[in-house]
């Protein structure tokens, strides 16, 4: 059960968002990606290196991202350069590009991680097991983001997720593809994800002649 507005003991309890900062989370930049990287690598951070460049090459929610098994991402001796899930949200397929420096990070990771393919990528603190939980990465990022100056109250998993998507769309702005590479089962879940507006659709067409 939860509270009502009319119940007396509502009066004094404040909101459960007071003074924090709700809604869409900023992408990173392309100086930002680098000064996360120079970051990770300074402190020799080589899981935390892989799971950042995995995440932001993959473009998954977080809940897809930590259940990723060493099997999804290695075919033999390899780093795969695409690979397939089933999203845990919409039980739909959804494909996503390993680049050369995600391929590189993981390789370096799985080296030291060991395991077999039907490990997880990131195994959890407290069970070897198991893998490492959406809150774990959630407090990962914001280790991340706050480690190169930036709050984060602006900025969460969301943030990496958004942050590739968000790079083709300005470059492209074709919709459909990154319908498609986030996984979006309608396009208008999409428009409102990257935060799409007027004044977005106005500059593309200033951009086209005909």
């Amino acid at each position: 059960m939860g509270y009502s507005h009319y119940d007396p003991g509502m009066q004094d309890r404040p909101p459960w968002n007071a003074g924090k900062k709700v809604g869409t989370k900023r992408p990173l930049s392309q100086k930002q990606i680098w000064a996360v990287r120079f970051f990770l690598d300074r402190e020799q951070r080589i899981r935390d290196r892989a799971l950042f460049d995995l995440a932001i090459d993959s473009k998954l929610r977080g809940c897809d991202l930590v259940k990723l098994k060493i099997g999804d991402l290695v075919a033999g001796s390899e780093i795969r350069r695409r690979a397939t899930i089933i999203q845990q949200k919409t039980h739909r397929p959804v494909q996503f590009e390993l680049t050369s420096d995600v391929r590189a990070s993981l390789m370096a990771w799985f080296e030291r991680r060991g395991g077999t393919i039907e490990d997880y990528a990131f195994p959890s603190r407290i069970d070897c097991n198991g893998h490492l939980s959406t809150r774990q990465y959630a407090r990962l990022v914001d280790e991340w983001v706050t480690a190169i100056g930036l709050r984060r109250e602006e900025y969460g998993t969301h943030s990496m997720r958004r942050t590739k998507a968000s790079m083709i769309y300005k470059a492209t702005g074709n919709l459909r593809a990154i319908q498609i590479l986030l996984g979006h089962s309608k396009i208008e879940n999409t428009v409102r994800y990257l935060g799409v507006d007027i004044e977005d659709a106005l500059l593309l067409a200033e951009r086209t002649e005909i």
